[in-house]
């Protein structure tokens, strides 16, 4: 695959085929862990890396490996990623390792992860491949940061809390409270509460792509020729 459409690319990622709310790959430490902004944005950040690192690594050997041992060596690949990122987590902000507990580990598993490595990075030169690491990190992550945020102002009341477990002291000043004398509601932070935000999420992507197809298909329909009666004047010989 020579010719790569880097647009089409980061709309796939981004919207079209969203690894979160379209290909519904991932959903374990997506509904386990969106407890909180902080929650997932640390879970965002380490599937961009590994899904980065993972997707350049598999182009980058993807003539020199056999189809016997093609998908045990992608799995080695993405299991030295993911422990670098934990590594990472545990030197620079280890009070959010913990939170994150098994769900850092489990992303060995994530199908996303071994899904873009099969489908896409071994089928594709080093910076495409890292360019769609990235992009479906990305996509991944704003579904993530997108449904903690909702838990957590539902669930709470404030946005924001405990920042500082990654972006230092400074940021605990970062907390905003919406609502004073929130009583909490308990089902948002619940597993129950994320299966919930996650339909609502799906079901509001679905009616704005509804909304897109009917805007197309009417720019179509009006585009069309339409047959004119042209009036001819004088005498035909």
């Amino acid at each position: 695959m020579s010719d790569v459409n880097y647009r089409e690319l980061s709309l796939n990622g981004l919207w079209k085929n969203n690894p979160a709310i379209v290909q519904l790959l991932g959903l374990c430490p997506l509904l386990a862990v969106t407890g909180s902004v902080i929650n997932a944005i640390g879970m965002g950040l380490a599937t961009i890396f590994v899904l980065t690192v993972s997707n350049s690594c598999v182009s980058i050997i993807r003539n020199i490996t056999s189809d016997a041992v093609r998908l045990p060596a992608f799995v080695m690949i993405i299991a030295a990623a993911v422990t670098c990122i934990e590594l990472l987590m545990q030197a620079f902000a280890y009070e959010l390792f913990q939170i994150l507990g098994i769900f850092l580990p489990l992303i060995t598993t994530n199908c996303v992860i071994l899904g873009r490595a099969d489908a896409f990075a071994s089928k594709n030169r080093l910076l495409p491949a890292m360019y769609d690491g990235l992009i479906m990190g990305l996509g991944f992550s704003a579904v993530l940061i997108l449904l903690g945020a909702i838990r957590e102002v539902v669930g709470t009341g404030h946005i924001f809390a405990n920042m500082d477990l990654l972006f230092g002291e400074s940021a605990k000043a970062w907390k905003i409270v919406l609502v004073e004398d929130y009583k909490a509601f308990l089902v948002a932070i619940l597993p129950p509460g994320a299966f919930i935000f996650t339909g609502l999420i799906i079901a509001l992507k679905n009616l704005i792509d509804g909304e897109i197809q009917k805007r197309e298909a009417a720019k179509s329909a009006g585009a069309e020729p339409t047959s004119r009666r042209v009036r001819v004047t004088g005498n035909i010989s």
